[in-house]
């Protein structure tokens, strides 16, 4: 997506590629549905599968947003093989596209779409930041097998309680049955829906209103309960924020009680001593999960309610400013998006 994992001034090798100038376009013909492209502004040498793009008739900014456009995209994958598909260049170099004349359109299309780049970038960084510093205030505001945390509001003191977190919470799994799938219905989600904090519905499967009342009178979802993931992706998690319409198989539902603080315990569950724990706990070969025995049997440590509140709101200011940039980031992708279909014929 334009951008480098990884500083490449610290990647010596003694492999052979393609040389590229500032300003050159660099695409990944492997898998090119991974959109492994990148706008070069230093010189260097292109290792593994690319094409190196450049030009001296067009603007290379234009060349690069061409190389994002719907129909180019197409083109690109049209790819051969089934494991290790790739571009096919026969295809993308006799491709025909339409380019304006006039340099100047190109370098302001190219300029519309470099401009956005650099706002979603910009929005991406803050948003790590925030994630960043969440991660550390969680290993500091969070008490240790002393009792105590390293960071505290003020006015609190005393030792915190160590308990299981079955003993403070009711915690039930989904239903293990396999229902009819529907194409139209209630989600029946699993631990794949359950992705940093929300539910994701991209890879969602329906169930009956029969099935799906059938399932609920076990393992009702409600408001402010907290969903976490037992196979493939697990310890992530889910809070709860709106009247759910879903049933569930095979994730942990953790029911909110009186005995805790809801967003305290939301937050306490991301710390990086509870995913040692259950990491430490997981069973099976190829496919992981860990069982509800051991998340009840998970350690949490739980000070006064008023100091669970006062951590719980603190840490809820962040994922609401995470959230916002997220938002900002998903609209700035959609007018990106929208732009690729209109200003390319």
């Amino acid at each position: 997506m334009g951008t480098l994992n990884k500083d490449p001034k610290s990647k010596g090798t003694s492999k052979r590629g393609i040389h590229f100038n500032p300003g050159d376009v660099l695409f990944g013909k492997l898998r090119p549905y991974l959109k492994n492209w990148l706008f070069a502004r230093f010189e260097g040498v292109a290792v593994g599968d690319f094409w190196v793009l450049t030009s001296s008739k067009i603007d290379h900014g234009f060349t690069y947003s061409l190389i994002q456009a719907p129909g180019f995209q197409y083109i690109a994958n049209l790819s051969s093989g089934s494991k290790m598909p790739r571009s096919d260049w026969g295809l993308v170099s006799n491709a025909r596209t339409f380019i304006p004349t006039n340099l100047s359109e190109q370098e302001s299309i190219s300029s519309v779409l470099f401009g956005l780049d650099t706002t979603i970038t910009l929005h991406e960084e803050k948003k790590h930041q925030l994630e960043r510093l969440k991660s550390a205030l969680l290993q500091k505001m969070f008490a240790d097998e002393s009792g105590y945390p390293v960071v505290r509001f003020e006015g609190f003191s005393d030792e915190w309680e160590q308990r299981k977190l079955g003993e403070v919470a009711d915690v039930r799994d989904g239903t293990h049955d396999s229902p009819r799938y529907i194409n139209e219905g209630y989600p029946l989600l699993t631990s794949k829906n359950v992705d940093n904090g929300y539910i994701n519905y991209d890879d969602v499967k329906y169930v009956s209103e029969n099935d799906y009342v059938q399932i609920n009178k076990r393992s009702k979802v409600d408001i402010n309960d907290i969903l976490m993931g037992m196979i493939g992706t697990i310890g992530n998690l889910a809070l709860i924020r709106e009247e759910p319409d879903f049933a569930i198989k095979n994730v942990a539902l953790i029911k909110h009680t009186s005995n805790f603080d809801y967003q305290f315990l939301f937050q306490e569950l991301q710390t990086s001593a509870i995913s040692k724990e259950l990491l430490s706990g997981m069973d099976g070969g190829t496919q992981k999960f860990v069982s509800l025995k051991k998340i009840r049997n998970l350690s949490v440590m739980l000070p006064s309610e008023n100091e669970q509140k006062q951590i719980g709101a603190f840490f809820k200011q962040f994922d609401s400013l995470i959230a916002l940039h997220q938002r900002k980031l998903d609209l700035l992708k959609e007018q990106k998006k929208g732009f690729l279909q209109k200003m390319f014929i």
